[in-house]
């Protein structure tokens, strides 16, 4: 890790390679969206978590919703404000609620899980609209900026940053940090990896990754524009970043070419590229030590931001 590499038992990462695809190759043409979400939900959302698990209503129109997750003995002054994958089309609070629990376990703060809304219904910008909402709520209800670190895995690390970015310009104080796991940067999918990674990744190809583009887009969207690909905007200014990707992940330059560009801009980034592993590999703790280890340095990260 961190810009080095972990040795990788074979097994339990095939393991879950299979778990997850069992799920992808279920899925032909004639699927519906509604039943790729019930999928992914039951493929991550049924296992018991050590947290305090609270809906909430969010926003000043009550429009959006979500949850608390907060692990025995947070401090509840802290929050993590996180953004679940899902290529903007499928994924929940239900489906994140194990690495949220985590989250809130190893960072000792709470969680809040945000339900924004998905595409193909809403279309950008309606997942951005949300999380910036969801954002000032947060500092309506009293909490300081310098207490909440936003983080989002895969399209939920694009929104993470796409935030960042939009309160940037709007003027706006910044949270104390990101975590992004698997960060989705690029939405033209332009890096070598899609090439380099194509025979190592099991799951995602570039066509998949265009589609989703796509279908988060629609047919004016424009997938160079900053708030959609932050790896082609101005990223000076942006708040410390500890950033995870897996090696084997067609989604490779994604992070690390991002990695390079913030630092360039003077932004202080930790980057954190894990040998043997795969798309967002942290929701899988109790098979992937790795998964538990990656935890743990976001758990460091987040105290850091904190002290």
């Amino acid at each position: 890790m961190s810009e080095a590499t972990t040795t990788t038992p074979a097994a339990p990462i095939e393991a879950v390679i299979r778990r997850v695809l069992g799920v992808y190759r279920r899925w032909g043409r004639d699927i519906s969206v509604a039943q790729m979400r019930a999928d992914w939900d039951a493929l991550f959302g049924n296992v018991a978590v050590d947290a305090a698990v609270e809906p909430v209503v969010i926003g000043a129109m009550g429009a959006l919703s979500g949850e608390w997750i907060t692990a025995p003995g947070a401090d509840t002054r802290r929050v993590v404000l996180y953004f679940h994958g899902g290529g903007f089309q499928v994924g929940s609070v239900r489906s994140h609620r194990e690495l949220m629990a985590g989250i809130s376990a190893v960072g000792g703060c709470r969680v809040l899980g945000l339900e924004y809304r998905l595409a193909p219904e809403h279309r950008y910008p309606g997942a951005l609209e949300d999380a910036c909402t969801a954002y000032d709520w947060l500092v309506a209800q009293g909490i300081d900026p310098s207490d909440i670190v936003v983080a989002g895995d895969s399209a939920g690390g694009n929104l993470a940053l796409a935030a960042l970015l939009r309160l940037r310009e709007a003027g706006r104080i910044l949270p104390a940090g990101a975590v992004l796991m698997s960060a989705w940067t690029d939405m033209t999918a332009s890096g070598a990896s899609y090439v380099t990674r194509a025979q190592s990744d099991p799951i995602h190809q570039r066509p998949m990754i265009l589609a989703m583009a796509r279908n988060y887009l629609g047919p004016d969207g424009d997938a160079r524009d900053p708030l959609v690909s932050p790896l082609l905007a101005d990223l000076a200014g942006l708040p410390p970043l500890l950033i995870q990707v897996g090696e084997r992940e067609t989604v490779l330059d994604d992070s690390t070419s991002f990695a390079a560009k913030a630092r360039a801009a003077g932004v202080d980034v930790e980057l954190e590229v894990w040998d043997g592993m795969i798309h967002v590999f942290q929701q899988f703790p109790a098979e992937l030590s790795e998964a538990r280890e990656a935890l743990a340095a976001i758990g460091r990260f987040l105290r850091r931001r904190w002290t």
